[in-house]
């Protein structure tokens, strides 16, 4: 009498549809949450076996099902192809999502999904990251990445690895002098022998999740050395083989909302030749990024360009940090803040050190409890000091050791020695006092962290840093 009964289990199993999931979803995924704070996850894929009928789908999180999300109906199997959608999945994860034609024993399922908040990162190669690769922070099962072959992996440093990428245009010379992407022996070769490539973006996701408790998912867009003009925006029709285009296709990868951008450049354009266009270059960058992924409001927090040690002449450096601060106030939601006090791991590039810093100035402004950070409202002259007054200060200015970084220069802007003490007002904790001797001239102008390679160290109580500015004219 057994034979029948195998009979009939085999004949089930045979019939019975399998599903392959192939879009919409994919191993630790971040998908950006809405308003809601819940996130909508339609996929779709191939159906083995006869027929149609109904999908079912259930979340599972650290092996219990999630409530409310237990096996429902959530789409259909027609024409040997399959659809369907998981409605409201609340923040969090990481999620398990399971998915079933009715009545079949078979499940096909994507594991370590994230609901939370995705962010961009771009620029060059201080956000690409340069930092030493000694005590970089650990992965977190709620940080993800998109990485740079498109494919969703548990975020680690470094998270750009350009040689491989999916988009031509981040590919580099390989051992035959041709401009390919590096695989085989090559790529692990390459891989095997990396010291460098800690960045801002995993610090800063860190410290995103450790204060909202929402996962985040980032999609590293970085390239080292390269300028506004290699991002333009009139290059996007280019879509992979330019890096304004390779973004966009990678936001549309990652289901075309975004949280924001963090962006980290200007160094590539600090010359005499390209430093006067910079802020008209970043403005229309930022305009025109909005229109095109749709979000006319999206957020976007960039980082002033800090220290460079080098003999090249300071006035474009200096050029470059002050449009960044002026396009600050230009633009609806931006915001702006500096590593110009932070140290190096060689003569251009934030250290590892101080990666975990900048990863919280970064949140600080993001999370949008705090404000922005000392910002030079004036400078005027009361007898032998000059009083400069800054806004936008949590608590009261403060600094470690001999407070550094301002300096007097005239019309033609050479620097004037006349300041002889720096120091934060008894009085006013939102002002510094400079003390100075001789006469000032007629056009005197003040700067702050001027040149490649200054010594600065004015902060806030928040460790908000004042960026990089001049020339503030000073009054009478």
């Amino acid at each position: 009498m057994r034979l029948p009964v195998i009979f009939f289990l085999m004949t089930s199993l045979v019939s019975a549809q399998a599903l392959r999931v192939e879009r919409g979803a994919a191993d630790y995924q971040v998908f950006q949450r809405g308003p809601g704070n819940t996130a909508d996850i339609r996929v779709e894929g191939a159906a083995s076996g006869a027929g149609g009928g109904t999908v079912e789908a259930r979340a599972v999180k650290a092996g219990m099902t999630v409530e409310g999300f237990d096996w429902k109906a959530a789409g259909k199997v027609a024409g040997g192809r399959w659809s369907a959608e998981v409605k409201g999945l609340p923040a969090g994860g990481p999620y398990r999502l399971e998915f079933r034609a009715a009545g079949s024993p078979m499940v096909a399922s994507i594991a370590n999904v994230l609901v939370g908040d995705l962010w961009v990162l771009a620029g060059q190669s201080n956000m690409e990251g340069v930092g030493n690769l000694e005590g970089v922070p650990l992965p977190s099962a709620m940080v993800n990445s998109l990485d740079m072959t498109d494919v969703w992996v548990a975020a680690e440093d470094p998270l750009h690895r350009l040689v491989d990428a999916a988009d031509k245009v981040h590919w580099r010379k390989n051992s035959r002098g041709e401009i390919a992407k590096l695989e085989g022996g090559e790529l692990r070769k390459w891989i095997a022998m990396r010291r460098k490539g800690a960045g801002p973006g995993l610090p800063f996701a860190l410290e995103m999740v450790r204060r909202t408790g929402a996962p985040v998912g980032l999609i590293p867009c970085a390239h080292g050395g390269t300028s506004m003009d290699q991002w333009s925006p009139d290059l996007k029709d280019r879509g992979g083989e330019s890096l304004y285009g390779a973004m966009l296709r990678r936001i549309q990868l990652a289901g075309g909302r975004v949280k924001g951008v963090l962006w980290y450049q200007g160094e590539s354009d600090a010359s005499e030749k390209a430093a006067p266009l910079f802020e008209e270059k970043f403005r229309r960058f930022i305009q025109q990024l909005r229109q095109d992924t749709g979000q006319r409001d999206l957020p976007f927090y960039y980082v002033q360009i800090g220290r460079h040690v080098s003999a090249a002449p300071g006035a474009p450096w200096d050029m470059v940090q002050d449009a960044q601060l002026r396009v600050e106030s230009q633009l609806p939601n931006i915001w702006m803040t500096t590593c110009v006090d932070c140290e190096l791991d060689d003569g251009i590039h934030v250290g590892t050190d101080n990666l975990g810093l900048l990863g919280r100035r970064l949140a600080n402004l993001a999370e949008g409890r705090l404000r922005r950070g000392p910002r030079p409202v004036s400078a005027r002259v009361r007898g032998q000091v000059i009083l400069v007054e800054f806004s936008e200060v949590n608590g009261r200015l403060r600094h470690a050791g001999r407070l550094n970084g301002f300096s007097i220069h005239d019309g033609a802007g050479k620097e004037l020695p006349l300041i002889y003490r720096q120091r934060v007002s008894r009085d006013a904790p939102n002002v510094v006092e400079l003390l100075f001797l001789g006469k000032l001239p007629e056009d005197a102008m003040l700067y702050y962290g001027t040149g490649r390679n200054p010594y600065v160290n004015l902060r806030d109580e928040a460790e908000m840093p004042a960026p990089a500015f001049g020339p503030l004219k000073i009054e009478r």
